[in-house]
């Protein structure tokens, strides 16, 4: 799957979770640029991402992501 894929599914993911279709999320987005992105919604957005994505993050992958271009590197290595 190329980044761009996973992208395209990353926004829907992004828009169903914040409930917002014009956030379109790139590798430097972080929880600053998205209102409403906290701790509680942070666990819904993984759950969200490992059901669309059929993938489990370990918890160090989660607690180390810095941004979403992280966090698509992580699928990417996860999704063939």
């Amino acid at each position: 799957m190329s980044r761009e894929e996973i992208y395209e599914k990353l926004n829907d993911v992004f828009r169903d979770v914040f409930d917002d279709d014009s956030i379109t999320v790139n590798d430097a987005t972080t929880s600053a640029d998205i209102d409403g992105w906290d701790s509680l919604e942070h666990i819904n957005l993984i759950s969200a991402v490992e059901q669309e994505f059929g993938i489990h993050f370990g918890m160090g992958q989660i607690v180390s992501m810095k941004n979403v271009g992280e966090m698509v590197d992580i699928i990417a290595s996860k999704v063939k």
